[in-house]
């Protein structure tokens, strides 16, 4: 008996703070971090999103963007009308999904549970942990590159093995060596104090990346035609293709920027929903997102063409291209100091890009997966460590296909966000009864089948066999001409089918808690107690009137 009282003080020791009076069920389902926002905690306003999108446009994935597009055959401009295209489709899902959080002021893992039920919202939630942590230590091995760079340019020799450099202590069966895994754990630990702040208030940190980035961004844009003289052959080379192919290059061109943002689509409510108000997430979100992603390729694209002149063939990375500036024969100071604080910019662009897209995504949907033990900020810890622990040079080396299936992955997530937001616009016309989303009571509008909703499974299982075929050609595997067809629209068609085919199964089986007409509950005030005594509105939980106003018995948003 005394053992299992110190087990039992040591249990709540670990718990993270929750409502009191909340039942063991309860306790599996919300915590402070999942809770809706308080308006204390409201404090994202419309320029914060600038600077967040600002921010997060400036990283090396969006900067070599159009490298695949230019080299199987299009001209730097039509690869660059791809990109405005795609990131502004994409910024048209962002805000659809981001109005969720912005009105209700509830997290992606929450929002969740509405479309595939109180339980069965728990298999996305885990879905895009596991990629979020897998994400997160393959952009930390890219930060470790920076820092790599960063060192080299005080320390030259820090490149020479037994040369004044460091001795390789690690053996070749490692997959990387003792100068380059120092790089990514430096990176890695610098990384972990930026985890600790709540999010509300690490808006701070986009905001200085917002200035910083973009101006290394644009020195390393001047820097580059400087040294080549001029903008380099790309700029002035001509399409290759014609007709057809050129038709799908650019559909795959433009499907490229759509997938980029595919976690960043579905994530989108951990953040929008600490909006001061839900406009404040709308336009700021629709606009930054084409423009600074636009912009950073641009940048991207005119340094990778001057390049080209200085070393007879375009460097696509920035990354390998300031290596090749520490390569040169009569390297001086100056131009290792250019180098330093170029990469020290493109270190701190990869740390928003891993907050933004893996930390707080991965910390958000482990606090959905065990509320009761895991904070935001205790998932964030966790993914870092499982980040370290993967040995990501292993995925990145040029023999693996690893970061192939990433990239195919988001077939697997278009699907949820076709549910996802098919439910809340079409479904349920913008209609929660938010405070049902944390109960497990069998009789509650969100708990369907055992807790499973099998209209949005079916619907996501649908969107997946849409692109399973045209996935297996992506990720080497040789498949019918058709499939790839499909595949190279593979977010459409996940997204779409998904949402079609909810839509449908909803309309003949009609499913609770929904609205005919347009209807947000609008309640911007603190939240009231989560803790619930199981008993629910029969009418709130049925369809709502037919003129679509709210039911004579109130219903309680939270």
């Amino acid at each position: 008996m005394a053992q299992r009282t110190k087990v039992s003080r040591a249990l709540k020791a670990l718990e993270v703070r929750h409502e009191p009076g909340l039942t063991d069920v309860q306790l599996m389902l919300n915590n402070d971090d999942l809770k809706p926002v308080e308006p204390e905690r409201r404090q994202w306003g419309a320029w914060h999103f600038v600077a967040f999108w600002m921010a997060d446009s400036f990283n090396i994935n969006t900067w070599m963007i159009s490298s695949a597009s230019v080299q199987d055959g299009l001209s730097w401009w039509q690869s660059w009308i791809c990109v405005w295209i795609g990131y502004t489709i994409a910024a048209i899902f962002v805000v659809l999904t981001g109005r969720i959080g912005a009105k209700y002021h509830i997290s992606f893992p929450v929002v969740s549970r509405s479309s595939f039920g109180i339980w069965g919202g728990l298999w996305p939630v885990f879905n895009r942990a596991a990629m979020a942590c897998v994400w997160y230590g393959v952009q930390s091995w890219i930060g470790g590159t920076c820092v790599y760079l960063m060192i080299r340019s005080i320390w030259p020799s820090w490149d020479k093995y037994g040369l004044g450099g460091p001795k390789n202590t690690l053996s070749e069966s490692s997959g990387t060596n003792t100068r380059d895994f120092v790089s990514f754990f430096l990176f890695w630990l610098c990384s972990l104090p930026a985890l600790w702040f709540p999010v509300h208030k690490i808006r701070h940190l986009f905001a200085v990346k917002s200035v910083v980035a973009p101006a290394a961004g644009i020195a390393f844009f001047i820097w580059a035609i400087v040294r080549a003289h001029g903008l380099g052959p790309i700029v002035r080379q001509p399409a290759k293709l014609e007709g057809g192919e050129l038709g799908w290059a650019i559909v795959k061109g433009i499907m490229s920027a759509v997938a980029n943002f595919a976690a960043l689509i579905m994530n989108n409510p951990d953040f929008s929903r600490f909006a001061k108000r839900p406009e404040s997430a709308m336009l700021p979100q629709l606009i930054t997102i084409p423009v600074g992603f636009a912009v950073t390729s641009f940048i991207g694209i005119i340094v990778s063409s001057s390049s080209a002149v200085i070393y007879g063939q375009p460097v696509w990375s920035p990354l390998t291209l300031l290596e090749n500036f520490l390569n040169d024969a009569n390297v001086g100071g100056a131009t290792r100091f250019g180098v330093f604080v170029i990469a020290a910019a493109f270190s701190l662009a990869q740390l928003g890009t891993n907050i933004a897209a893996n930390s707080v995504s991965a910390g958000t949907d482990m606090t959905a997966l065990f509320p009761r033990f895991l904070s935001i900020r205790r998932g964030s810890y966790i993914c870092a460590i499982i980040g370290l622990c993967m040995c990501p040079w292993n995925l990145m080396s040029s023999s693996n296909n690893f970061t192939t299936y990433l990239s195919a992955y988001s077939v697997f997530l278009s699907s949820i966000a076709g549910v996802m937001v098919c439910d809340y616009y079409f479904v349920r016309k913008g209609y929660l009864q938010v405070r049902n989303l944390y109960s497990a009571d069998k009789t509650g509008p969100y708990y369907f089948t055992y807790g499973v909703h099998w209209r949005a499974y079916a619907a996501y299982i649908a969107g997946i066999l849409i692109n399973v075929v045209g996935f297996a050609g992506a990720v080497g595997q040789k498949v019918p001409k058709g499939a790839t067809y499909i595949y190279n629209l593979n977010y459409f068609c996940g997204f779409f089918i998904a949402a079609i085919t909810y839509w449908i199964l909803c309309k003949v089986s009609p499913i609770p808690a929904t609205s005919e007409t347009w209807l947000e509950v609008d309640d911007d005030g603190e939240p009231n107690s989560l803790a619930y005594d199981g008993q629910y509105d029969e009418e709130a939980m049925g369809e709502m009137s037919k003129d679509g106003k709210k039911p004579d018995t109130k219903v309680v948003p939270y």
